[in-house]
């Protein structure tokens, strides 16, 4: 469902963009490279009130607070991060690489992975890390959030069932490796019971484990469930906080930024009691693709 939305998205705003110069093409060179550009304007721009926000929700935040240059740094470099994932890897590249179960190595299975995305995304979001996975001989599954706007509580049972796949397949407790909302999916998977010696670690990226103050701004839809239960000290995540015990937080490492554009305040995406790692200068998306988050995560299995 979200790789369709995504490729209607991308193909309607193709057309727009090849009609609107065609349009001003009738005037001039000029007035159609004038269009284009101020197409990519707004694409910026969108960004850019992002982390307008995000600054003035930072600000008396406990995290260290971003200078101009690498606010500047972390705006551009997510607005080419998201045209990848959202306009090419989600919309078309999702199913491309499938999940991998190897054959043992040296008689022995190595642990695997399991992948849980965010809001709006899709397993292609993961793409890169599938390819390094698959060059290792490394076992992983990277699942599919579905429906878009359901109840977290309700994806709880595609980790259930990625994490069996795992742990039968290799005969270890496998890795959770979680982006955005996705750390709070499997938070509310580890509650569901007995779930806690079913998995090595938790890795949480960009993850608003206390809620992100962007959901408090917009309007409240009662479709947008997962969205609504995302907001600042919503009920919900004080419910999630209520039920957890201090050992469980022991398991999970949780990266963050002081440029997330996304999950604000920053201080927001650490969880009491884990082993929360500060990741400077580096926006929501790019926070998955960031070289030391890979490197540290992976050294986790």
């Amino acid at each position: 469902m979200s790789a369709r939305f995504q490729q209607l998205a991308v193909l309607s705003a193709l057309v727009g963009a090849i009609v609107l110069s065609a349009l001003l093409w009738t005037h001039s060179v000029l007035a159609a490279l004038a269009g284009l550009l101020c197409m990519v304007m707004l694409y910026v721009g969108l960004f850019a009130t992002q982390f307008a926000l995000m600054t003035f929700a930072n600000r008396g935040d406990s995290v260290v607070r971003a200078s101009s240059g690498e606010l500047l740094r972390a705006l551009l470099s997510e607005a080419l991060v998201a045209g990848g994932v959202f306009f090419w890897w989600q919309p078309f590249r999702s199913n491309a690489i499938p999940d991998q179960s190897p054959a043992p190595l040296n008689g022995e299975h190595r642990r695997g992975v399991v992948f849980v995305h965010g809001f709006l995304c899709n397993r292609g979001l993961w793409n890169l890390w599938l390819n390094t996975l698959h060059g290792r001989q490394i076992a992983f599954v990277a699942v599919n959030l579905e429906p878009v706007f359901g109840p977290i509580d309700g994806y709880a049972s595609a980790v259930d069932k990625a994490v069996r796949q795992i742990t039968q397949e290799t005969g270890k407790p496998p890795l959770l490796v979680c982006h955005s909302m996705g750390g709070l999916v499997a938070r509310a998977w580890l509650r569901l019971g007995d779930k806690d010696t079913r998995v090595h670690h938790v890795v949480t990226i960009g993850s608003p484990h206390g809620g992100t103050m962007l959901g408090n701004l917009g309007l409240r839809l009662p479709a947008l469930i997962n969205a609504e239960q995302m907001r600042f000290g919503s009920e919900w995540l004080c419910e999630l906080a209520r039920q957890e015990t201090p050992d469980r937080a022991k398991r999970f490492t949780c990266f963050y930024s002081n440029c997330d554009n996304i999950v604000m305040p920053a201080s927001t995406a650490q969880l009491h009691g884990a082993d929360n790692r500060l990741v400077p200068g580096v926006a929501h998306l790019a926070l998955v693709f960031d070289p030391s988050v890979v490197s540290q995560t992976l050294a986790m299995l």
